[in-house]
């Protein structure tokens, strides 16, 4: 299929932006059905907070199942499975 530039309109910012021939043809091989709603910078800002860093990950309170400890963990635990703490999964895994 022969692409050609388009201009877009960023969704966050109003600003217009080329949705270049190259991105489309590299959207169609992924099978992606839309076009991007939003220009390269508000892209970026958008997966980043203002300070450059990623946004912070949802953490979870959990007890450690060897010590006994309150700890958090990025991932939303299991009730079949046990969760520790940062030193006792070192230890577990030396």
């Amino acid at each position: 299929m022969d692409y050609q530039d388009k201009t877009l309109v960023c969704k966050d910012c109003g600003k217009e932006f080329i949705f270049t021939a190259g991105e489309q043809e590299f959207y169609a091989e992924k099978g992606f059905a839309n076009e991007p709603g939003r220009c390269h910078d508000c892209r970026t800002a958008r997966r980043h907070n203002r300070d450059g860093q990623a946004a912070p990950r949802k953490m979870y309170n959990v007890v450690c199942a060897k010590c006994g400890q309150e700890t958090q963990v990025p991932f939303e635990p299991k009730s079949d499975r046990p969760v520790y703490c940062r030193d006792c999964f070192n230890a577990l895994h030396k």
